[in-house]
This record gives structure tokens, sequence and C-alpha cells, in this order.
């Protein structure tokens, strides 16, 4: 089983800074084949952030390529989120997820292809 804990969230002013971790400490099992970020806003659907694959790739939604930086620590278990310039549009409850579906290859930021999520950390940026 995957247990994936987020932390990192919080308020900042628009402009500012705040860098996301996701661990699941106590996995042993074989490596997700994807591991990524997703946000939903009140009211609105889960969207894709950015994700990271074994195979090198590495994915941003339109919304956020260029401010944010998705990154990976193999020997802790470790994904990390790093946001920048961040506007109030961002604000929202950021969750990880994790897969091993054959078909996650094919659309990384698609929330169905992930199955392993965590509890979600929020995010509020102030105008």
């Amino acid at each position: 089983q995957v247990h994936l804990r987020e932390s990192g969230g919080g308020s900042v002013q628009s402009g500012g800074s705040l860098t996301l971790s996701c661990a699941d400490p106590k996995y042993t099992g074989l490596r997700p084949y994807c591991m990524a970020w997703f946000r939903q806003a009140p009211g609105k659907e889960r969207e894709g952030v950015a994700a990271t694959c074994t195979n090198g790739r590495m994915t941003y939604g339109d919304s956020v390529k260029g401010r944010f930086t998705i990154s990976q620590d193999n020997a802790n278990n470790t994904l990390y989120l790093q946001m920048s310039g961040l506007e109030p549009e961002d604000t929202a409850m950021y969750y990880c997820a994790a897969s091993r579906g054959s078909s996650v290859w094919y659309n990384t930021l698609r929330p169905a292809e992930y199955n392993y999520w965590g509890q979600g950390t929020q995010v509020t940026v102030s105008s």
C-alpha cells in the first residue's frame, strides 16, 4: 500500500514562493511509473499541475509552466513542487498522487490515471 502525505502548504502573498513535499516514508514497494501534483479549488475540477515519470518525462499544466518545478528525491521517496510567482488563481488544495497504471504514460496529468492519493495541503495566495 502507498500512503502519501503532503506538507508545505500555507498562506503567501501574490508573487511569493512555496515548496510542497510529498512522502511515504514506509513504502518499500515498486517505484511508481509516474508521480504528480494536482490541485482543486472550490467549485472547480481537479487540475493536473505537474508530473514526473520514470522515463524522464516531466509535464506541466499550461497555467504553471515557467513558475512551478517538480522534482523527486528517489533515495528518500519524496516528491517536491517548487512554486514561485504565486498568484491568487493558484489558491487550491494541492494533492500528490502516484500511478503504476499502464496508460499513465499517455495521460500524465489526468487524475483518473492515478490510484494513490494524499490527503492534500492547502495553498492560499492573497493579492
